[in-house]
């Protein structure tokens, strides 16, 4: 039952990071409530706006397939379920801190809580539990 309820809460995950495809690509008009605005604080001034959204567009992508695959791995106790989520946790975290805007207000919309939910899924990987 662990599983199952496990492999649900990583294809959620991953499908939470859709959303920061949709801003990235400015499918929806920007609101403060949203929190995340679509800038980096790293790569926006490098690369400009819009090759800077394209790359979060591509990266929140990447590790949403890589989550939900990781999600289905769970369920089907496949080998591979491990290194593909442990991937797909690093790739979030990565889009997560290179896509901050710098700003503290509003830092759980901006991704804390998937960065916490990345370092658990991390643990996870490493320890030895669901065999």
């Amino acid at each position: 039952m662990l599983q199952f309820w496990l492999g649900l809460f990583v294809i959620l995950h991953g499908l939470v990071h859709l959303w920061y495809v949709t801003l990235s690509q400015q499918l929806v008009a920007f609101q403060p409530a949203m929190g995340w605005s679509g800038r980096s604080w790293l790569l926006t001034g490098i690369l400009g706006d819009g090759a800077a959204r394209t790359l979060a567009s591509a990266l929140y992508l990447l590790a949403a397939l890589a989550l939900v695959a990781g999600g289905v791995g769970i369920f089907l106790q496949a080998g591979w379920w491990r290194p593909m989520l442990a991937a797909a946790a690093i790739i979030s975290t990565a889009a997560i801190l290179l896509f901050w805007d710098g700003n503290l207000q509003m830092v759980a919309q901006k991704g804390l809580i998937g960065l916490l939910i990345n370092a658990a899924l991390l643990a996870l990987v490493a320890l030895p539990l669901l065999e």
